[in-house]
């Protein structure tokens, strides 16, 4: 026990040395990083802001750790020909890391993406929170988290919803063919021209798409600012009903026939200007493909 204490009497100094290293380093690196990141936020986006802040702080903590093992009287070149060896092995095992890792690069060089934007990739819909290196981080609407690989990106294709500043909502709707397309028409456009949320530039489009199995069919497309967008999907469709009820334009819905088959007891139907009787099985069938 002696000898121990001798040893640690002896490094006292070096091992000191390395505590007030780590303890005035890392609060220092800390700081450093964020005014590196304030003074690139001028000019940069977010995601380029987060990068050279990491990259910053991960370079000066490794600088760092450097001097303290240097400090302990650890031999820095036997250390880095045994981390040599070690990268060399963890290369191997960890090719899907690697793959991440390139994959990341391009998808920071191309910026398809950026922090905030509202993406689509693979069903998958949220807000992006974070690019990594090594993966996308998404928020979703009911606050969930999710975490996509970068190879995953680059090999499948993912929908920015966000990306430009304005979209168009396009709402296909179907009308009974007694209507008059004109008038249908008319009622559209002026829905779309009352909208708060809908841009009179690019103008709304109209079109008269054809003939459906039981409908008329029409698109009605309207422009509006990408931050309008939950607004106007929350507005227009209301309006588009209660405007369709109160000028009496139908809106067909597909009608189906019973068929309860033959050995199925009798029930009850009444018949408009009749009275109540038994239906059997048979008669059902019968009048499923009866006018």
């Amino acid at each position: 026990m002696s000898e121990f204490f001798k040893s640690v009497a002896t490094h006292k100094g070096p091992i000191i040395r390395a505590f007030v290293l780590l303890g005035l380093g890392l609060p220092l690196i800390r700081v450093l990083a964020a005014l590196a990141g304030r003074a690139v936020a001028k000019r940069f986006t977010e995601q380029s802001t987060m990068l050279v802040r990491k990259a910053l702080s991960y370079s000066l903590t490794a600088l760092l750790l450097t001097m303290v093992l240097r400090e302990l009287g650890f031999k820095l070149t036997a250390l880095l020909g045994a981390a040599g060896v070690v990268g060399v092995a963890v290369g191997f095992a960890s090719q899907t890391s690697l793959s991440n890792l390139i994959s990341g690069l391009f998808l920071i060089s191309e910026k398809p993406m950026q922090i905030g934007d509202v993406v689509d990739i693979g069903g998958a819909m949220g807000v992006v929170h974070s690019i990594d290196l090594l993966s996308v981080k998404l928020r979703t609407f009911d606050n969930r988290f999710i975490r996509i690989p970068n190879e995953t990106l680059i090999k499948s294709q993912f929908t920015n919803i966000t990306r430009f500043p304005i979209r168009r909502f396009d709402i296909e709707l179907g009308v009974a063919y007694k209507e008059d397309i004109g008038k249908v028409m008319r009622v559209l456009g002026d829905i779309a021209d009352k909208n708060p949320h809908v841009m009179d530039e690019p103008p709304p489009l109209l079109l008269f798409k054809g003939f459906g199995d039981s409908a008329l069919q029409i698109l009605l497309g309207v422009w509006f600012e990408k931050s309008d967008m939950l607004n106007l999907r929350r507005t227009i469709l209301k309006e588009i009903k209660e405007r369709f009820d109160a000028e009496g334009i139908e809106i067909p819905f597909p009608h189906r026939s019973l068929y309860a088959g033959s050995r199925t007891e009798p029930f009850p139907v009444r018949i408009v200007g009749g009275e109540t009787q038994p239906v059997t099985g048979e008669t059902c069938g019968a009048d499923a493909d009866g006018p």
